[in-house]
């Protein structure tokens, strides 16, 4: 997990080269991820508690499902693809909504968010996730303005840019 390639790219979000996650990292450089927001039926958002084995954010609360873009890889191929590897899912139909330029905030990412309908049940992947529960939008939303400490900054950079598209 740590030495998967992937795709560096530029500004612009242009393949430039292919290099080891931990290099990525390391150096700050420019990569791909996605984020999938899973809705239930009654319109809760499903959390994810990364795993403490995780390297970065480990034990924060996040999005339903996150992962970076292999080298190579689309993002429409990489998000369906982190559905099933991380909750054993596929959701029928994934909508794409927005994409965030990379900044120090978001890891150097630039990031495909995508939203999906799934009312489970998941079958959390071990390695990644701890555990996992739903949540109401107005809950998140007070959470997010209080700046909750157990939320990635990713998740709730994510969470005002939906919720301003979605009002």
């Amino acid at each position: 997990m740590h030495n998967e390639l992937l795709d560096v790219v530029d500004k612009d979000d242009t393949v430039i080269a292919q290099q080891p996650r931990s290099v990525i990292h390391a150096n700050s450089l420019r990569h791909r991820a996605v984020h999938i927001l899973v809705f239930n039926d009654a319109g809760q958002l499903f959390l994810q508690k990364r795993s403490m084995k995780k390297d970065l954010n480990k034990g924060l609360w996040d999005t339903s499902a996150a992962g970076h873009v292999d080298a190579g890889e689309s993002y429409d191929r990489c998000a369906p693809r982190e559905l099933k590897e991380e909750l054993g899912i596929f959701a029928e139909s994934l909508e794409s909504l927005f994409k965030l330029e990379p900044s120090t905030d978001l890891g150097m990412e630039f990031i495909q968010v995508y939203r999906c309908r799934h009312n489970g049940p998941f079958s959390l992947a071990a390695d990644e996730i701890d555990e996992g529960c739903w949540a109401d939008p107005d809950t998140l939303d007070k959470r997010v303005a209080k700046n909750d400490p157990t939320l990635t900054l990713t998740f709730k950079i994510i969470w005002q840019r939906f919720r301003n598209i979605a009002n």
